[in-house]
């Protein structure tokens, strides 16, 4: 049997413009998002909606931002399976793995990127972030330069204006990846994932969002092993002190030449916005 491709991520649906009081028969590209579901050892575990492509990033990303594994090379196979009523992410991993995760499997159905889901515990929801202490350290000029470098490789989000992108940027190679989807989690899963497939070290530069911070988002980011997180909208306060506990430097709220350093500023040289952009959460 041939195997099914994943549907498009993307698709020309039709409408009814309404412009000034007048009604036209029109159409419009949308997102797709389906039901992607996670089993290890055909052991279920998540099923997440989001937009089918690069599922194979998405597969490595969460299964380590989720813990199941510590590098991408425990998960010994991968098989991609479509299926009518959505898409199955099948994967492998060794009998020391399998039993450490059948320990703690929890069972999770989550709506678009949901970061929290089916947690068992109020304690598993507030896990400690891998601490990092990379010392990379970038100029104003380099945080603003990234962060405007992203759109150009927001294929998706050009035809749709309707998805999250997250990026990772290094010294003098610019953004080398780029991954978007419906759910904001699920992009920086998915980035997390081809930056692990590819061997590239998350120390080595920075993670760029599109969107808000939340605590899930700073969690991600340190256990990709980043030391700094730029995102264009604003974080929240546990985003915050998750970051402050982490070591990861926090900029928020980029826009232009403009942006907001919340904790660990000591990573952005030269001049005085380091210090004069810091701010406090009580």
């Amino acid at each position: 049997m041939t195997a099914r491709k994943p549907p498009k991520p993307a698709v020309r649906v039709p409408e009814i413009a309404v412009s000034g009081g007048q009604r036209r028969k029109s159409q419009r590209i949308v997102p797709e998002e389906v039901p992607v579901a996670f089993t290890y050892n055909r052991l279920s575990h998540a099923v997440m909606m989001a937009s089918p492509a690069d599922l194979e990033d998405f597969a490595v990303g969460f299964s380590l931002a989720e813990r199941v594994v510590e590098r991408a090379d425990e998960i010994e196979q991968l098989e991609v399976v479509t299926r009518d009523i959505g898409i199955e992410l099948r994967m492998w991993i060794g009998k020391d793995r399998i039993d450490t995760y059948s320990d703690r499997r929890r069972h999770l159905a989550g709506p678009t990127g949901c970061g929290l889901c089916g947690m068992e515990s109020l304690e598993e929801t507030v896990r400690a972030a891998p601490h990092v202490s990379a010392s990379l350290t970038v100029s104003p000029e380099t945080i603003s330069a990234a962060i405007a470098a992203m759109p150009p490789g927001q294929r998706l989000n050009h035809e749709t204006r309707a998805v999250h992108a997250a990026a990772f940027w290094m010294p003098d190679r610019d953004i080398v990846a780029l991954r978007e989807d419906v759910g904001r989690h699920n992009a920086l899963d998915k980035l997390a994932g081809a930056l692990a497939r590819q061997g590239i070290a998350g120390a080595e530069g920075i993670v760029l969002l599109t969107s808000r911070v939340s605590v899930e988002m700073v969690q991600k980011a340190a256990i990709i092993g980043a030391s700094i997180l730029v995102a264009v909208s604003a974080p929240t306060a546990l985003a915050i002190r998750t970051a402050e506990a982490a070591g990861i430097t926090l900029i928020a709220i980029a826009r232009g030449q403009d942006f907001e350093i919340f904790t660990h500023p000591n990573r952005i040289v030269a001049g005085r916005v380091a210090e004069t952009q810091v701010r406090h959460v009580a």
